[in-house]
């Protein structure tokens, strides 16, 4: 059953631009897992803003269906309430697609393990401090070089796409898709994003939840999910839950804001 929704217009200032959005907003009480399409549709919009930008200063997203270099080596962060979705998503399919996911899924752990990556994520995944992006880049290069095809994959596309993840969704280039094939060496051009989907609903769980604020490998998101099972059955009215996101999306604006580097006044 689909909950009553509100349809509202927003108006935000990105570092792409102002974006003039619309969202409907469920109005009704919630859990978690129904707030992540509206920030999903949110961030898809401000990337939009971005798009019409590159496209119009002559370049080109080279990121086409059946290009999965992406797909095929890098690991994918997921917030928590992403990860509730996922495993509901998961268990909806149907049998014999859910049958070859979770037949993956078992595969890819196996290699993790047997590289002595597994605890490492699982640790990310529970860890109650917050992690930093020296902390996490030994261990995104460690995973690259697995070339660990997404669990979600199936004919050089994504099996659940309009289900999948706010990084995959925001990872986008314009360097020749060629490149992808290694960007350990190559010069790869992502786009700028104005807003991370998949960070809001992160800071939205730890505003929440008191914990710290944490994107989780995709691999470990199931196994998370079911241990935290509890933590999904919590429920919110749906206005203030959107509320609480867009506080933390002013966070990650405001964060993203003053990372600029600062122009030099004019004399």
């Amino acid at each position: 059953m689909v909950p009553p929704l509100e349809r509202l217009n927003l108006s935000i200032h990105t570092t792409s631009g102002e974006l003039q959005a619309q969202v409907d907003v469920p109005t009704s009480i919630i859990p978690i897992t129904d707030i992540v399409p509206v920030m999903r549709s949110l961030g898809e919009q401000a990337q939009a803003l971005e798009i019409s930008a590159t496209l119009q200063a002559g370049k080109k997203i080279s990121c086409q269906k059946g290009c999965d270099a992406c797909c095929q080596r890098i690991m994918v962060p997921v917030s928590p309430p992403e990860a509730f979705a996922l495993a509901k998503t998961l268990e909806g399919l149907p049998q014999d697609h859910r049958a070859r996911i979770k037949r993956r899924l078992a595969e890819t752990r196996e290699r993790l393990q047997a590289a002595g990556l597994l605890p490492l994520l699982q640790e990310l995944a529970e860890s109650p401090n917050q992690k930093t992006d020296s902390d996490l880049d030994p261990i995104n290069r460690a995973y690259y070089a697995l070339r660990l095809p997404c669990i979600f994959l199936e004919n050089d596309a994504c099996s659940i796409y309009e289900h999948r993840p706010a990084a995959c969704r925001e990872y986008l280039v314009t360097s020749p898709a060629e490149l992808c094939q290694d960007t350990e060496k190559n010069p790869v051009q992502v786009l700028h994003i104005p807003l991370r989907a998949g960070t809001v609903l992160s800071v939205l769980w730890a505003e929440l939840t008191g914990g710290p604020i944490r994107l989780m490998p995709l691999p470990i998101a199931f196994e998370w999910a079911e241990k935290h099972q509890a933590l999904n059955k919590k429920t919110w009215k749906g206005m203030e839950l959107f509320q609480a996101a867009l506080e933390g999306l002013g966070k990650f604006l405001h964060q993203t804001f003053t990372s600029l580097p600062r122009k030099k006044p004019s004399r």
